[in-house]
């Protein structure tokens, strides 16, 4: 086993970057540079697989940590933890479709669906981090 303490640093750092890396891919794209945007989208993609991976040792190894905020901060953070949990389960199978519709050349059905699967992969990402700094005092 690895020492999994210093894993939800790592996490957030990955979620960062993923963050940074799709605001840059949609810029790309917006621009008219798809093979930019493609290769943005490819890291985000990474980083993100990399983040999953990171999540899951750690919680395998550790479990969760109780969030210990009281009053309306307990109250935000448990609303945003619930729309993240809820919208990053939805989030893979999104992800795997408009990846997968990009690769196939299907690039109507893909950008169909990329203006769904963009926002809730940002929020997603972003919410991981404001969780992070919520849990750990950041």
């Amino acid at each position: 086993m690895i020492d999994a303490t210093y894993l939800p640093s790592v996490n957030a750092c990955l979620n960062s970057l993923s963050a940074l890396l799709l605001v840059a891919g949609y810029l790309a794209v917006k621009s008219g540079r798809t093979r930019r945007h493609r290769n943005f989208m490819i890291a985000a993609l990474g980083s993100s697989a990399l983040f999953l991976t990171s999540y899951l040792v750690y919680h395998y190894q550790i479990g969760s940590k109780p969030y210990e905020g009281t009053g309306i901060l307990r109250t935000v953070y448990f609303s945003i933890l619930l729309t993240h949990t809820v919208l990053a389960t939805a989030l893979l199978p999104l992800v795997l479709v408009t990846v997968f519709r990009a690769f196939k050349g299907r690039y109507a059905s893909h950008r169909r669906i990329a203006r769904w699967t963009l926002p809730i992969w940002f929020y997603v990402s972003v919410t991981g981090v404001v969780i992070y700094a919520m849990l750990y005092g950041i």
